[in-house]
């Protein structure tokens, strides 16, 4: 592994424990606006993750800034028309990969609601900014770290199957949901192959990037409609039993 890559993964990790040390700084610099402290912790950690995901963004892409700048072999790449169609099939495979993972979740006794997601979901309701983190700064990190750095890594040195289980594991892991692990490690395995399939990151960061968009989209925006079709369903379902 190149020796940037480490310092692109340590910047990650640091990211994801940069609130133990930046929301408290966050809140006493809010203190001072008389912002109730339920009120205040909530939205210190809000406008944290969008700071930090930032930051880490930024220099992130000043770290593989070589990456870029090299010349890419297209010899392994798919054309650009069909890189298209990849990326928005992905979308579909991996809400299918997903759906097959719940339902196997749930045969297991898994709750099909992620703490990870609803305390992201709160914390949208009180920042709006955090969705622009959801969608589209967390795909963009995950799948250079997870997809081109750890995937692309080990896929060199082994089949396209080990190489993504390995890596969509730890991408599982990462979100520290262990109960979920099966769900988002299948998401991860639908991302690397559309990566390996396509030989561009594009394609598995817009499949990302679409898929967490639709979701928020769902939980947020259409959240009330959604819940009254599921009570209309069940006392219609209710009613024939």
């Amino acid at each position: 592994m190149k020796k940037e890559y480490w310092f692109v993964i340590i910047t990650y990790i640091a990211m994801q424990l940069s609130s133990i040390v930046g929301v408290p700084i966050f809140m006493q610099i809010g203190s001072y606006t008389g912002m109730p402290a339920d009120e205040l912790e909530v939205k210190s950690a809000a406008y944290w993750i969008v700071f930090s995901f930032l930051a880490a963004l930024f220099l992130i892409l000043f770290l593989m800034r070589k990456d870029m700048r090299e010349k890419l072999d297209t010899r392994n790449q798919t054309s650009v028309s069909m890189s298209i169609l990849w990326a928005i099939a992905g979308v579909f495979m991996a809400l299918f990969a997903q759906s097959i993972a719940g339902s196997i979740e749930q045969m297991l006794g898994v709750e099909s609601e992620s703490e990870n997601t609803q305390q992201l979901i709160s914390l949208i309701y009180k920042v709006p900014m955090v969705i622009f983190v959801t969608s589209v700064i967390g795909p963009i990190l995950e799948e250079l770290i997870f997809r081109k750095i750890i995937f692309g890594s080990l896929h060199k040195r082994f089949n396209f199957f080990i190489s993504a289980l390995i890596s969509s594991v730890i991408f599982g892991l990462a979100h520290g949901e262990f109960e979920h692990l099966l769900l988002y490690t299948a998401m991860g395995f639908t991302f690397a192959f559309l990566y390996a399939k396509t030989g561009r990151i594009l394609v598995s960061m817009s499949a990302h990037i679409a898929m967490n968009t639709l979701v928020i989209i769902l939980q947020v925006v259409y959240r009330e409609d959604i819940e009254k079709m599921l009570d209309t369903a069940q006392a219609f379902i209710g009613g024939l039993l």
